[in-house]
């Protein structure tokens, strides 16, 4: 079930929302956590049924590790608890995801034949992974309270992050539902998750889906082994990467505006990160939930800083390194975490210059700055057409493309360039289009927390007419979303699946 699906917009988020208010108002928080975790686990099981085993068996190992954790006082029997458990995770995880890939590599090296074990990758396995090892974790550093089975399903399972993100702590989630307050209605936080939710819809159907069709095809004709020209290489790359961002902001403050209309409150996910003027300020902005994940349980893990400065860039480079593969099992991924990597270590040497030369005052230059963001957005967007291409070949043809070069192999029967892309100037005209958004605009999250601002002068417990007879400002901004949400409800004739499902 998509979140920009006709079935989860008009049926199953209303109704779940109006069991769950209902379940608190007239019964107890507790029963109303059940409902939200039997409509989470339907909305998990919507995709297939076969799926919902792994997670609830996911669920339940972890639960009990964490319990056994939490209380065990001996050291020793608590790290081993600890590593036991970490494998059992990572072995599901390693099963599921990279299997096939592991067997197909050996056979590769041996040149033998393969054949494929046809494993379906259950859907979220890395997300809810991931969140139950963070868990594991800090019950073996002792920071974590006494849950109930039910409190730590709802952890867990809580729909709007479920499928792909953001990835929750434990301490960010929790406390909100066991909040007092948390039994009421809270109107202005329900309206500014319906609006920040409508938002991210129309992100995703008006804008990536529209520009993801001009990156498909040249991508496909790539991993096809046909040759594709400079122009319509550009034109992909640039067009994939715009696609990424706004699907996966999208999602991102689609999840947040859901979770606000329970009166929860999702980490930000997302944060602009086009407007990065530097490889380690693009990770503090991409994917938070993930790069503090990776930060916290693998980097420091490792040893993060301490332990001098080569050892430091080694950590990076393998934390990067596995983040990659973490979003998948081929080496385009690999590589990409290992761009990234050389990257962070590229960006780290050159601020240690900076600082050594005593020339940090140039990073407050307008034109240094410019300079910065251009330099780290052309970085990113190269790095992205591994993340996208299905092959290494099809990414070797789109980068041999790109600066100029590659065979003549997309020769249609007259003898003339095959075209992939139908329009280009309609593709140029739409890239432009995000460009002025994606480097001009404020972000949703930003849009959100000024409309917040505003919010707080209006009594939202008095009639609707009044509301809007006083305030103006919130009359044009309802009309405008209603605009926004009607147009975005006809548009959704043809339903994509989120990009970041596939990790």
């Amino acid at each position: 079930m998509l979140f920009n699906s006709y079935i989860f917009v008009l049926i199953f988020l209303p109704v779940t929302i109006v069991i769950y208010e209902i379940s608190k108002r007239y019964f107890t928080r507790e029963i109303a956590f059940i409902f939200l975790i039997l409509f989470s686990l339907i909305y998990y099981a919507y995709w297939k049924v076969s799926y919902l085993p792994i997670l609830l068996l996911s669920i339940i190992f972890n639960f009990y590790s964490g319990k056994f954790l939490s209380k065990q006082k001996n050291k020793k029997i608590k790290k081993i608890t600890l590593i036991v458990s970490i494998i059992v995770n990572l072995t599901a995880l390693g099963y599921y995801k990279y299997a096939s890939f592991i067997l197909n590599n050996i056979s590769t090296l041996y040149g033998t034949e393969y054949n494929s074990l046809n494993i379906v990758l259950p859907l979220a396995i890395s997300f809810f992974t991931f969140q139950q090892i963070a868990y594991l974790v800090d019950a073996y550093r002792g920071e974590v309270k006494e849950y109930s089975f039910t409190h730590y399903c709802l952890f867990v399972t809580f729909f709007p992050q479920l499928i792909a993100g953001p990835i929750v702590h434990h301490k960010e989630v929790l406390p909100q539902f066991m909040n007092k307050a948390a039994k009421l209605f809270d109107q202005k936080l329900f309206w500014l998750g319906l609006m920040q939710f409508i938002l991210g819809l129309s992100k995703k159907v008006l804008i990536a889906d529209t520009v993801a069709q001009y990156a498909t095809p040249v991508f496909s004709a790539a991993d096809a082994g046909l040759g594709v020209q400079t122009s319509e290489a550009w034109i992909a790359i640039l067009a994939y990467s715009f696609q990424l961002y706004f699907d996966f902001s999208a999602y991102s403050d689609m999840a947040i505006g859901i979770g606000k209309m329970f009166g929860i409150n999702l980490p930000i996910n997302f944060n602009s990160p086009y407007k990065a003027t530097s490889i380690i300020d693009f990770w503090r902005r991409w994917h938070i939930t993930l790069s503090h994940f990776l930060r916290d349980y693998l980097y420091f893990a490792l040893g993060g800083n301490k332990k001098g400065r080569f050892r430091r860039y080694v950590n990076l480079f393998l934390t990067m390194l596995l983040g990659g593969l973490w979003h998948g099992a081929s080496w385009n991924f690999v590589i990409w975490g290992g761009m990234h990597g050389l990257y962070l270590i590229i960006n780290n040497i050159w601020h240690k210059i900076l600082l050594v030369l005593k020339l940090n005052y140039l990073r407050n230059s307008p034109l240094v700055n410019f300079l910065a963001k251009a330099l780290t957005f052309f970085a990113v967007i190269e790095a992205w057409v591994l993340f996208r291409a299905e092959s290494f070949q099809g990414a070797r043809t789109i980068y041999i493309a790109s600066f100029g070069g590659g065979p003549a192999s997309n020769l249609s029967a007259e003898g003339t360039p095959a075209n992939y892309i139908a329009d280009p100037e309609m593709a140029i005209a739409i890239i432009v289009a995000c460009s002025i958004i994606v480097f001009t605009l404020p972000n949703i999250q930003q849009i959100i927390t000024k409309l917040d601002m505003s919010f707080k002068e209006i009594d939202l417990t008095i009639a609707p007419k009044n509301i809007y007879s006083r305030n103006w400002s919130l009359l044009i901004v309802s009309g405008v979303l209603s605009a926004i949400f009607v147009i975005t409800l006809s548009s959704m004739n043809k339903i994509s699946e989120f990009l970041y499902f596939q990790f």
